[in-house]
């Protein structure tokens, strides 16, 4: 099992660096793959729906959609422009705009200091 395992982070980690979007920018680093690019946040009107893992989403736990990330992932999201960050994990698919890397909880962009902004850079990192 534990083989499995280590051979799906990599065939992911290979995935993220090569076939990330054209307007982001990916490098590997010793702590695992790493994204740059815009992300964005959910609007409250969200709060209760079902997510694309099957989970019911809620504005204060801290989740993100992710279009390659497996449900279920943790990732670090640094700010770029102020340097705050906050460990989320994957429960949906998305952004839908192909600008975007990540869209966060409500709680998850307060943190970052997103509410207001509407998209900031950010710095994805797989967490354990």
């Amino acid at each position: 099992m534990w083989r499995k395992n280590k051979i799906y982070s990599a065939a992911v980690a290979i995935f993220l660096i090569f076939f990330t979007p054209a307007l982001t920018q990916s490098v590997s680093t010793a702590a695992g793959p790493v994204t740059e690019g815009q992300a964005s946040y959910y609007a409250n009107r969200f709060h209760g729906r079902k997510t694309a893992s099957g989970e019911t989403f809620r504005i204060h736990d801290f989740t993100a959609a992710h279009r390659t990330l497996p449900f279920g992932t943790s990732v670090k999201v640094t700010n770029l422009d102020n340097g705050k960050e906050v460990v989320v994990r994957i429960n949906d698919r998305g952004p839908h705009l192909k600008s975007r890397v990540i869209d966060v909880s409500p709680a998850a962009a307060h943190i970052l200091g997103l509410i207001g902004k509407g998209t900031v850079n950010v710095r994805i990192e797989a967490w354990n």
